[in-house]
This record gives structure tokens, C-alpha cells and sequence, in this order.
């Protein structure tokens, strides 16, 4: 049986962890929407197409995925794709607070969009975007927590300037 779920978040850039998760979910629901948060509460290094762009390069050896953007509140966002079941990913007990938070806020405004949390394989639950962004400032091999084409990006957006 084939269930659509969603997947939200920033992916500035998108990180083997997320990869993980973005496979596993495939797997076990049968049709995933990676949908890219356009926030102007954030500040992406890199722009919404370029995420996009890594997301699409990072998938497409994968069935049953779409890769799309939003922009404000994700409960709309998941209407308007007919879904009702969102996954979020944990990393650590700090992941877990926030995530709670939005969980019970976005209870109040529509009470029938599931949250589903999964943690990544333990190889990947150190990995965040920030981290990976700082690393790669400083020219740090990358190999083990993104993508080839992912950490070429990161190094010529940051090493250039």
C-alpha cells in the first residue's frame, strides 16, 4: 500500500543524513515529497533554486519522489499536496524539544496532519547543515557527510569569498 508522506526542512545543503532519512521513508510509505522551505526567517547560504537543484541531483535514482518548494505555513503546504502525514527528523534531545513544540502548535491549527519522527542511522546523527557549512569554510574534508557535487558547491560558495 502506497502512503504519501512529506518531508520539510531547509536542506542548506542537503546531508547524508538527510539522504538516509529521504530513502528510508521512500521505503516505507512508497511516495515521499521532499518539500524546501523558502523562509525569510532563515538566511540559506545558497539560494532556493540552488537547493532545489542539490536535492534533484542528490534523487534522481530514486522512485516515487517528487521534490518541490513552499513557502509559509507548512500545514497550508500540505493540504494543498493532499496529504496528511509529515516527517521530521531527530537528531538529538535539543532536535526534539523544538520539534515537540511545532508538533503541539500545528496540533491547534489542523489536528489531522500526523507528525512522524525518525532519527538517522547513528553514522549521521552528528550531521547538521551549520556544522557541515562551518567545516567546509575551513576546508575540511567533507567526503564522509555530504555528496561530492554537494561539497563542491559548499567549498565554492565559501572558499571563494
Amino acid at each position: 500500500m502506497t502512503k504519501k508522506i512529506i518531508y520539510p526542512g531547509t536542506f542548506d545543503p542537503i546531508t547524508l543524513g538527510h539522504m538516509d532519512l529521504i530513502k528510508r521513508a521512500v521505503d516505507i510509505f512508497g511516495e515521499l515529497i521532499v518539500a524546501v522551505a523558502s523562509n525569510p526567517h532563515k538566511n540559506p547560504l545558497f539560494s532556493l533554486s540552488e537547493r532545489l537543484s542539490m536535492l534533484k541531483d542528490a534523487t534522481k535514482n530514486i522512485d516515487n519522489i517528487e521534490i518541490d518548494s513552499f513557502k509559509g505555513l507548512l500545514i497550508d503546504y500540505v493540504r494543498s499536496k493532499k496529504c496528511n502525514i509529515v516527517l521530521r527528523g531527530i537528531r538529538a534531545v535539543s532536535d526534539f524539544e523544538y520539534e515537540f513544540q511545532m508538533v503541539l502548535s500545528n496540533r491547534k491549527l489542523a489536528e489531522e496532519i500526523e507528525i512522524i519522527f525518525m532519527m538517522p542511522s547513528e553514522k549521521y546523527s552528528c550531521l547538521s547543515s551549520k556544522i557541515i557549512k562551518e567545516m567546509a569554510s575551513l576546508g575540511a574534508d567533507l567526503s564522509e557527510f555530504v555528496s561530492a557535487s554537494v561539497e563542491k558547491k559548499l567549498k565554492e560558495k565559501l572558499l571563494s569569498k
